[in-house]
């Protein structure tokens, strides 16, 4: 008989209806932690866990498993993490947590302090600075006057205030044109580049692809209606600002709203190139980072090699057979990747690394078949604003099974920082900036407020912050060990406790519940055993929210189409998985 995890054991208890709440589960996932015993003895074993696990039914007990979850699952998010600012998101997820619950559900039917974290943790995503992340969660707060601007600058600090205060500025963007043809929308955009803070537009741009991940409670007027101004307005400015994810996101689901059919026969066409389960440009990249790892002449060349991967999005899809009037085939780019090396530090970098971008073509070409009147070399002839790359297209058909086209660039890190950030960026262009010297005026700013924010919040990278390893989770035990003594004590949690809006006697009942050694306090390893748990119910409640998604994505595509063939494979390899 095969072992059986304690998830896989504890899952199906909760698929036979029997009623567990969270505190119930949090000590079973405790001894499963803690003790390493089989998870059928400690199902006996649930009744005394229970006891004691009430101590987090309590208001206080709830608000610090919120406030730990809360800070371990942002702070995973993010690559570069200082001291000053992880005291920043700890001050605002204490402020925001008590209020946030207090709140009423939004309309789409979330707790506000769901939407407050799925907004910060779309930006910590972003990789944006500890100051636009506490803004983000505390855009509700004020705008449901539960606190001010004043208070926020006063409690969190200034930069967070400004940052909001430009936030709600950017709301009424829209209304300044009362037709929202090209020109108006071009105008907006252009005004928006120049005159505000481009981290507040970035938070504005996570707060509407937020709210276009969340429209189908409106009437469809209205999310058509709000469709049109994210495409026309929001969708450009994100590529303005080089939050190409963002941009490609939200151009797709506008795409959606406003011309649904449409949509569905794209996706379903792109589909349709995906064999199984694993996405075709994943295998893609994997076999061409091999090859090129594998290549003894492209060693000698280069200390490291990456390979990035991308499909199509829906709408550029359909501006492609529609608007150009190509046929499916002659789509060329649904596939895309891009090579990316480092060349080894020597006398001429520049030089060594023009013959690594050629040494990596030679191996394409011989891992696929290239298209010769699709390849163009910028290198050799590089753009008039400087621009470098080789391009090319390879038919990846095999086994009698056609595919579209995919479509390589291969450039240097210093030709990737250059296209993507640089003076020969285009991200400006199509965001409403045409004048090249405003262009660049407007990336230099861009860059200074970066690196103003860094400088303040004490932001430099980190390399051994990545992931929820024991740095992260040292890193909240000491911003609850405000003494420094290396350990909780009881009044330590009595304040945060308080802090967070909660009776302060609920800590007594917790620290019973965590003390294992019962000396009063909790030591780093007993507050990590803690932090566990959290962490294994927060992924039981993510698992649950995935599949919900995927649940309703799905059928609502059945019920309007009859298209549950095209999905109904997918799902469930999805949901075994």
């Amino acid at each position: 008989m095969v072992a059986m995890s304690s998830m896989e054991l504890l899952i199906p208890k909760l698929r036979l209806g029997e009623c567990h709440s969270k505190s119930q589960l949090l000590a079973l996932s405790s001894s499963c932690i803690a003790k390493q015993q089989h998870p059928r003895a400690l199902m006996c074993k649930a009744s005394a866990a229970e006891s004691n696990a009430t101590a987090l039914e309590q208001t206080g007990g709830k608000m610090v498993v919120e406030l730990v979850g809360a800070f371990n699952q942002l702070t995973q998010k993010i690559n570069v993490l200082s001291s000053s600012s992880s005291r920043l998101l700890f001050k605002s997820l204490k402020l925001s947590i008590p209020i946030l619950q207090a709140l009423p559900l939004v309309p789409d039917g979330r707790s506000p302090l769901s939407k407050a974290l799925s907004l910060a943790l779309l930006l910590a995503a972003l990789q944006m600075d500890a100051e636009v992340i506490s803004a983000g969660l505390l855009t509700q707060v004020l705008e449901a006057g539960a606190i001010s601007i004043y208070q926020v600058r006063d409690r969190i600090g200034t930069g967070t205030a400004h940052l909001l205060h430009e936030s709600m500025r950017l709301k009424n963007i829209p209304s300044k044109v009362e037709v929202l043809d090209d020109d108006s929308a071009a105008a907006l955009r252009k005004f928006c580049l120049t005159f505000y803070d481009i981290r507040a537009l970035i938070l504005d741009l996570a707060l509407k692809l937020d709210m276009m991940r969340h429209l189908d409670y409106l009437p469809r007027y209205q999310q058509q209606m709000l469709s049109l101004e994210v495409l026309k307005i929001y969708a450009p400015l994100a590529h303005a600002v080089g939050t190409n994810h963002l941009s490609l996101e939200l151009e797709d689901l506008s795409f959606r709203y406003l011309f649904p059919y449409s949509y569905l026969y794209v996706d379903t066409w792109l589909r349709s190139h995906q064999p199984g389960n694993k996405p075709l440009i994943d295998i893609y990249k994997e076999q061409l980072l091999q090859t090129l790892k594998a290549d003894p002449i492209l060693a000698d060349m280069v200390d490291d090699v990456a390979v990035k991967g991308r499909y199509k999005s829906r709408y550029s899809t359909m501006k492609k057979l529609l608007r150009d009037g190509r046929k499916p085939e002659e789509v060329n780019d649904v596939l895309g990747l891009r090579v990316i090396l480092n060349p080894r530090s020597g006398i001429d970098m520049s030089q060594e690394g023009e013959r690594a971008c050629y040494r990596t073509r030679e191996i394409i070409q011989s891992l696929w078949k290239e298209m010769p009147h699709r390849t163009k070399d910028y290198i050799a002839r590089p753009k008039a604003n400087g621009y470098k790359s080789l391009h090319m297209a390879v038919d990846v058909s095999d086994n009698g099974m056609a595919r579209p086209l995919m479509e390589i660039q291969i450039r240097t890190i210093e030709m990737d920082m250059l296209a993507t950030g640089g003076t020969a960026s285009h991200s400006l262009y199509k965001g409403g900036l045409t004048d090249p010297e405003e262009a660049k005026r407007l990336k230099a700013i861009m860059i200074a407020a970066a690196e103003l924010a860094a400088l303040r919040l004490k932001d430099f990278p980190s390399t051994n912050h990545k992931g929820l390893g024991f740095g992260q989770r040292d890193e909240v035990f000491r911003l609850l060990d405000k003494n420094a003594d290396g350990k909780i004590s009881i009044e330590e949690l009595m304040e945060v406790m308080e802090e967070l809006g909660a009776p302060g006697e609920d800590a007594r009942e917790m620290m019973q519940l965590l003390d294992s050694n019962s000396d009063g306090s909790l030591s780093s390893d007993e507050f990590g055993l803690f932090q566990k748990q959290v962490e294994f119910m927060r992924n039981l409640e993510d698992r649950d929210v995935q599949c919900k998604t995927m649940l309703n994505d799905k059928l609502q595509v059945a019920d309007n189409s009859g298209l549950i063939q095209v999905y109904s494979k997918e799902f469930g390899d999805r949901l075994v998985n």
